[in-house]
């Protein structure tokens, strides 16, 4: 019945892509990120409905009459730099059928986000697009929070498999990237029952969170909540939330996990601990003797054999960081943290420029929101592995289109002229929620 139900919401939403490619867009957000295939166990699970999507959104855009022009800033340019080097590393991979393997996923994932910045031509458009990447991904939070008060914390909450974010210690970190979101949403909402839903999420997915028992999640949670609370325009509301959260947390989950979460601070002692750090070495030593990194999945045994300081600890690397470093050397890895150093003073502008303008105060709310999410993905990163992760950048994405709608784009003077103003002003109408 599932198989039959997601086929049919696919096929069936297809032909209105040919007339509104907006519409793919946002198909391929709910099939990227909820992955609804995989909650089925029949012909649905295998089916390529993300590559069949993505093949009729290019196609209707190409033949659509709407303008094709892409929002080349700083941002863009650096991400279209760093495909390009993803690619000239894969060419001096050391395995080289499962390098090229992994960029098939990689660069797919990059073309459908340099299409949403071209395909999403409105703030209506843009704001239904984060709705629909909050539901896909928080239909995994509130049901893994729902689990583990359930089950009183027991068992790991996991993500769906065969997916990016199937691991616990990665779904750990996607909740955290999405609590931010759903604030936005939160900020956003006029129905009361809206705002109730949207509360109960973030409190749900955050006691997902605690209960995929990971480590670097509960620190990437830690950060992300205390930024949170920082960047929050109404603090007490956001002190009563987390409260909430830190209640049901302390009430379900069992002593094994406080002793886990202890572990932390003795890491000389634990074994994967050691392991993430032997691999860290290796990524580091692997990119001081080659310019191009190792290449995509370096991490295998004959790599640790040769540049490892204990050559038989082999250990994925489960972070961010030390994952580009490895693959892409130390070119890549400049790249990768200057994309997120232009996304944090891009939001920072966005933030500056509306905050105190009521029309366009959604767009600060957004900048604020997203800016909460890196600093989740950069703490949670450190001891998570999630580099490729669509959701990275499409948040830089959605940040440039908010500048985009909201003026900030626009460098013709610090305060918008009145046509300027009126495009803007037309551009941000009222969303219902």
């Amino acid at each position: 019945m599932r198989d039959i139900l997601v086929t049919a919401i696919v096929f069936g939403a297809l032909p209105f892509i040919f007339k509104r490619p907006w519409i793919g867009i946002l198909l391929w957000c709910w099939l990227g990120y909820m992955n609804p295939h995989r909650q089925a166990w029949g012909f649905a699970y295998d089916m390529p409905f993300a590559f069949i999507c993505a093949v009729v959104t290019i196609t209707a855009f190409i033949f659509s009459k709407e303008k094709k022009e892409m929002v080349w800033t700083r941002e863009t340019t650096l991400l279209l730099i760093f495909v390009g080097w993803m690619l000239t590393t894969t060419f001096f991979a050391f395995y080289s059928d499962l390098a090229w393997e992994q960029w098939n996923k990689v660069w797919r994932i990059q073309l459908m986000v340099f299409l949403t910045a071209m395909i999403i031509k409105e703030r209506q458009h843009l704001h239904w697009m984060i709705w629909v990447i909050a539901l896909s991904l928080g239909y995994y939070g509130v049901k893994g929070g729902i689990f583990t008060i359930m089950h009183g914390g027991q068992f790991r909450v996991q993500g769906p498999a065969g997916t990016f974010f199937g691991g616990n210690n990665e779904m750990a970190l996607v909740l955290a990237m999405l609590i931010p979101l759903i604030r936005y949403l939160h900020l956003q909402a006029t129905q009361q029952w809206v705002r109730w839903g949207l509360a109960s999420a973030m409190v749900l997915s955050g006691v997902a969170a605690i209960g995929s028992q990971s480590r670097g999640g509960l620190l990437a949670l830690a950060a992300m909540g205390l930024f949170l609370w920082f960047k929050s325009r109404h603090k007490f509301v956001m002190t009563i939330y987390m409260v909430i959260a830190v209640a049901i947390m302390a009430s379900v989950m069992p002593q094994e996990w406080y002793d886990r979460m202890n572990t932390i601070k003795t890491y000389q002692e634990d074994t994967s601990a050691l392991g993430r750090i032997n691999a860290w070495h290796t990524a580091f030593n692997v990119a001081k003797d080659r310019v191009t990194g190792g290449g995509f999945e370096m991490f295998r045994a004959p790599t640790f054999r040769q540049y490892a300081p204990e050559p038989f600890r082999v250990h994925d690397v489960h972070s961010i960081y030390f994952e580009v470093m490895g693959e892409h050397g130390f070119i890549g890895f400049g790249m990768f943290i200057l994309l997120a150093v232009f996304a944090w003073l891009r939001a920072n502008q966005v933030i500056r420029e509306c905050k105190n303008d009521p029309e366009r105060k959604w767009a600060a709310d957004l900048a604020a929101m997203i800016q909460v999410s890196l600093v989740g993905y950069g703490v949670g990163g450190v001891f998570l592995g999630l580099a490729y992760f669509d959701l990275t950048y499409h948040l830089m994405i959605i940040l440039l289109l908010a500048a985009k709608f909201s003026g900030v784009l626009d460098k013709t003077a610090p305060v918008m002229n009145p046509v300027i103003k009126r495009r803007v002003a037309a551009s941000v109408q009222p969303v219902r929620s």
